[in-house]
């Protein structure tokens, strides 16, 4: 494996419910390589979002140590953890989130206008994008007015407007068919080989989970080969 990008060790994580303390990650171990792209799966409701919130820093570890491209996150507060996040992590979801009311462009081009880079940039940045996307002809469409695929291929687009180091995806394509699915199947595994980005992917979907690099299991707290 490629030298690392993401580094966890002993990462711990619980939730506090009504019957007690749900212990979700135990003592966790990971290694993502440069380059690499890597699978998680696991049963659900196992943590396997939990693990990704982690690692992409939107979720605070209850114990344990986590370096993102030679960077000790966990010390990072605040501003700094935000900005070093934007900068250097993508995050896909099942549910694409994109503003409803912004056209694909706009949704696009978001992150780079917010992080105040100059806006001619940012329109040309996330045009080109989204010809990347093939969705150079639906660049003026809302995402109501977008199929499930384009509207995550959109969201893809946006998770790649700052160039970050890694991409982060949850169940990416929970929420399409499986011809829909496949097609983005395409796109990452293009992104992960064309650009040599990092990709940690959760998913159920078997065939997805078979074209990564490697694929572990959460089981009990802890990663598994699977």
């Amino acid at each position: 494996m490629a030298a690392p990008l993401i580094v966890g060790r002993g990462l711990v994580k619980s939730y506090r419910t009504a019957a007690g303390d749900l212990s979700v990650l135990r003592g966790l171990d990971l290694d993502v390589g440069e380059g690499e792209m890597l699978a998680i799966v696991g049963a659900s409701g196992v943590g396997k979002s939990t693990l990704l919130h982690v690692l992409g820093t939107l979720d605070q570890p209850d114990e344990g140590t986590l370096a993102v491209a030679g960077e000790d996150v966990l010390a990072l507060r605040g501003r700094r953890r935000c900005a070093f996040r934007n900068r250097t992590l993508g995050f896909v979801f099942q549910f694409h989130h994109l503003l409803p009311e912004f056209s694909a462009l706009e949704n696009v081009a978001m992150p780079l206008l917010v992080a105040r880079r100059p806006p001619e940039e940012a329109w040309q940045r996330a045009r080109l994008l989204l010809d990347e996307m093939g969705l150079a002809p639906r660049a003026d469409h809302r995402p109501g007015a977008l199929s499930g695929g384009e509207q995550q291929r959109v969201a893809v687009a946006r998770a790649l407007a700052g160039a970050p180091r890694a991409l982060l995806a949850d169940e990416p394509t929970g929420n399409l068919d499986r011809a829909t699915g496949q097609h983005l199947h395409d796109v990452l595994r293009g992104l992960n080989r064309d650009r040599g980005l990092t990709i940690v992917v959760v998913t159920h979907n078997d065939e997805l989970a078979s074209r990564c690099d490697r694929r572990l299991r959460l089981e009990g707290g802890h990663l598994l080969p699977a």
